[in-house]
């Protein structure tokens, strides 16, 4: 086969904690990407003993380990968009960004772990301010729910007008544009916020009334987006992508075994439920 009939296909890395019952971090990212059509590079910051009802132990990566995988990936992949998920450390954080400094060309999904779901510290203080400073900067596109956009401003954001208020705050602050997950939030509408220097939008789609399972859905969220942006759409062509492909996970999600519960495959996205709306 000559070069120039070459079969290519979009790369895509992950940069995140490992989940040994395979609902979340680099196991659902991988799981995205498969479903996009786009090959999984990892660079792996955490291995954990965890399942879907908490987190046992953990083992973290170093900032040497963490260079030595981003160089083998980077130097050698044409990797077209990366997410990041649990960075663990400020030492995690400080290597990643050196790396990811060095590539402006990648679009970067950064999901700034912060906050559980059960409102308990993911990072050190020291960590969130390292992850501001270095990491937040490099960003295309970031993704905090609504604790963590708290943290990110220091202040309550409650109301929908808030949000609206943060999202242009955040986008301004950081130069890039930002989602903010509405997951944490109540109703019958799921709502999310995104915004960059020319637009504000809100996407809503129904809430699913008593999930089987929700776990992984913020890695799975990024992951879908990056491996979306890997594929030619627009930024946001693929946050929209991206919370059709969650909603369908949620809405698909089965039970494995008699304790267990994962997310679904979505058999397709139902981008036409997405509602838009254009914040002036």
């Amino acid at each position: 086969m000559s070069n120039a009939e070459e079969i290519r296909q979009s790369a895509v890395l992950t940069i995140a904690g490992s989940d040994s019952g395979g609902n979340a971090g680099i196991q659902a990212d991988l799981r995205a990407f498969h479903y996009f059509g786009v090959h999984g590079c990892t660079a792996i910051t955490a291995l954990t003993a965890q399942n879907q009802y908490g987190v046992k132990s953990v083992v973290i990566a170093d900032g040497p380990f963490m260079v030595d995988q981003l160089e083998c990936i980077l130097n050698v992949y044409a990797v077209q968009a990366l997410k990041t998920g649990m960075l663990a450390t400020a030492e995690v954080i400080e290597a990643v960004a050196g790396q990811l400094a060095l590539h402006a060309r990648i679009a970067k999904v950064i999901d700034p772990v912060m906050v559980a779901t059960s409102g308990a510290k993911l990072l050190d203080d020291d960590a969130i301010e390292v992850l501001k400073q270095q990491l937040l900067p490099l960003a295309t596109l970031i993704t905090p729910n609504l604790p963590e956009v708290e943290v990110l401003l220091g202040r309550t954001v409650m109301t929908r007008e808030a949000q609206v208020e943060a999202a242009r705050e955040l986008a301004h602050q950081y130069g890039c544009a930002v989602l903010i997950k509405g997951g944490h939030g109540s109703g019958m509408v799921s709502e999310d916020v995104f915004a960059d220097e020319s637009m504000c939008v809100r996407l809503s789609l129904p809430r699913i009334e008593h999930p089987l399972s929700t776990h992984g859905t913020g890695c799975s969220l990024s992951a879908a987006i990056a491996a979306s942006l890997a594929c030619g759409r627009s930024l946001l062509d693929a946050v929209k992508e991206g919370k059709a492909f969650v909603y369908e996970a949620i809405r698909t999600a089965v039970s494995v075994g008699d304790a267990a519960q994962v997310l679904g495959t979505p058999l397709q996205l139902p981008l036409d439920q997405i509602v838009v709306d254009v914040i002036r």
